[in-house]
């Protein structure tokens, strides 16, 4: 997740047309090959004994011979212990999916503690396309187990963020900024203070120094975040302004290249522009083999709009 930027759905819009949600480095915990992580391996002590430290079972009392009780006899799961449980994992899941980089950091855990919590991790990498609300409790589950771990609070951070949580995306996303100084997290957290309505928040995150040095993937994200947020507060000469400083006539058919140019578009149309829209739509279908975008349908619209 060192490298992630915000995120956006297929048709190139997310929350709109105006380029928010633009794409991370790839999903959710974007380290995970399957992304996430997981908690302290003394966490839920709390949870899963009593005051006495015995065994009480699942929503068991710590009194003598109770956690021995049938299941169905025991009352049902309290929301913090069906956090800390988090949602079933496949069977064919088994850690093994997470990138290098991810398993390495789960290695200071016990073996036990790890394995869990690269499973949860490896599962929400898999589902944060498809189902990031499972995503998200996946990670929760690891945060519930290995909280002191940056990678796992960035992975909980992307995976609210592609849930939709976003107040919950930029606490975990500092963290994980605290905890390791990575500033890659920046272009997300940017575009959650946009999406919670705070886009002069998300101008300031747009100025750190650090963007200076990101790559060239990361700084077109925060850029299409900056000109979104221009939009937020009404301007769009200033929003046009900000991507037409970026590349957007670079000769590489990248994805954030794609992206610029749907943005700027994008930017037009909502400034009235609609000829100069028109071109730039088709501009960025003439590099977007793979459909990142649904710029040609959009370019489609004007036209028939036109006549």
């Amino acid at each position: 997740m060192a490298e992630n930027t915000p995120r956006r759905n297929s048709s190139g819009r997310s929350s709109g047309s105006d380029g928010r949600g633009a794409s991370r480095s790839g999903s959710a915990p974007r380290r995970t090959s399957g992304k996430s992580e997981e908690r302290r391996s003394n966490r839920g002590s709390a949870d899963r004994r009593g005051q006495g430290g015995k065994p009480t079972g699942r929503g068991g009392s710590s009194r003598k011979g109770d956690w021995s009780r049938p299941r169905d006899d025991q009352r049902p799961r309290s929301e913090d212990q069906a956090r800390y449980d988090g949602p079933e994992i496949p069977e064919d899941i088994t850690g093994k999916e997470l990138d290098r980089s991810v398993s390495a950091q789960l290695r200071g855990l016990p073996e036990k503690l790890a394995l869990r919590v690269a499973r949860h991790l490896a599962a929400a990498g898999l589902l944060i396309e498809s189902d990031p609300e499972t995503a998200y409790k996946h990670t929760l589950a690891a945060r519930a187990r290995a909280s002191r771990l940056a990678v796992v609070r960035e992975a909980c951070g992307e995976a609210a963020y592609a849930a939709g949580e976003y107040t919950e995306a930029l606490s975990e996303l500092r963290a994980a900024k605290r905890m390791n100084g990575a500033t890659a997290y920046l272009p997300i957290m940017a575009d959650c203070e946009r999406a919670l309505g705070r886009p002069e928040r998300a101008l300031a995150l747009a100025k750190s120094p650090s963007v200076a040095n990101f790559s060239p993937e990361a700084k077109a994200e925060m850029t299409i975040v900056e000109a979104g947020a221009r939009r937020d507060m009404g301007e769009f000469d200033a929003a046009l302004r900000t991507l037409e400083y970026a590349p957007l006539n670079s000769n590489t058919r990248a994805p954030w290249v794609v992206r610029l140019r749907y943005t700027y578009a994008d930017t037009l149309l909502a400034a009235g522009r609609t000829e100069d829209a028109l071109e730039w739509f088709h501009r960025t279908e003439a590099i977007d083999g793979d459909e990142l975008t649904d710029a040609g349908a959009r370019a489609l619209e004007i036209e028939r709009s036109k006549g």
